[in-house]
């Protein structure tokens, strides 16, 4: 049986508990708050709610893709063990992590002519991100290959649904997705924007809402709108939230209601350090499978 791990890198917001459980490794990014380097470890040399806490007070926490030296380790130590590798990117539209990853397997390729490494450009982010993943884990469950899988992923991943609201523009500003005048206006006038990810894996307003009630709801719309199946959506739902897990129940109570067959119910989680640098608290992000992504 063909020997090979299918891995991430820590931007894709799921439980550490549940990677290790599939036996998903993952290579880390960095992050720097308060004067201090932190390796993302997923919550556990800083908890997800002391570091937004630390947001709250005044700190603004600086990332570090994931460099090719990172890939290199990260892949070769597999690959001595006789591993072949699938590994699947953060959205090459928010980070060149992908592109680290992509020219570290070509590197690799040369020293071990023998293995395969093959790297995706997921386009997704957060637990969109992660919701590709997972279906790519049950797929590997089931005794699909590592080409098999990867085509798998290419043809699905622009049907990963991406909708998003935040209460807080600062960081979005900081980040350079909206402007400094927006921001101003927006947090004013408690406008809550509703933003997709497009089929360049890149962030995009859609929508100004007011408050983040009626964002919640106009979310749940787009769900229904682009969903497969409509009311009869059967797949999985993720909800990814930044610090405001009220937020994200509420949104998740509305969805319970609209698609009672969603497989396993709506799932919950934390947005990381990685993806909450750029959002600061207040976003709550819904993924699941439907229509194909368009710019």
């Amino acid at each position: 049986m063909e020997k090979y791990l299918l891995t991430c890198d820590t931007a894709v917001d799921l439980n550490l508990e549940y990677l290790k459980s599939k036996n998903i490794p993952f290579v880390s990014f960095h992050y720097n708050l308060d004067g201090q380097d932190y390796t993302d470890d997923l919550g556990q040399s800083l908890s997800y709610e002391d570091f937004y806490k630390k947001i709250d007070n005044g700190a603004m926490p600086v990332t570090s893709q994931v460099n090719i030296a990172d890939c290199i380790d990260f892949f070769e130590s597999f690959l001595k063990e006789g591993y072949d590798i699938l590994h699947l990117a953060f959205s090459s539209g928010l980070s060149g992590t992908f592109n680290s990853a992509y020219n570290a397997a070509e590197e690799l390729k040369e020293k071990y002519p023998d293995r395969k490494i093959v790297v995706i450009d997921s386009l997704a982010a957060s637990s969109g991100y992660g919701l590709l993943l997972d279906a790519m884990i049950e797929r590997k469950e089931d005794g699909a290959s590592l080409e098999e899988l990867a085509a798998f992923a290419e043809a699905e991943k622009l049907n990963v649904q991406h909708w998003f609201y935040t209460t807080d523009l600062t960081h979005f500003k900081r980040g350079g997705r909206i402007s400094a005048t927006a921001c101003a206006i927006g947090n004013f006038l408690n406008l809550c924007p509703l933003m997709n990810v497009d089929a360049e894996g890149k962030l995009a307003v859609q929508y100004k809402i007011k408050g983040k009630k009626k964002a919640a709801k106009e979310a749940a719309a787009k769900m229904l709108e682009n969903c497969e199946f409509g009311k009869e959506y059967s797949k999985k739902c993720f909800i990814s939230n930044s610090g405001c897990r009220e937020d994200a129940e509420y949104l998740a109570g509305i969805l319970k209601e609209m698609f009672p067959n969603i497989k396993d119910g709506v799932q919950i989680f934390d947005i990381g350090t990685i993806i909450g640098t750029h959002t600061g608290r207040g976003t709550v992000a819904l993924f699941f499978f439907g229509n194909k992504r368009e710019n």
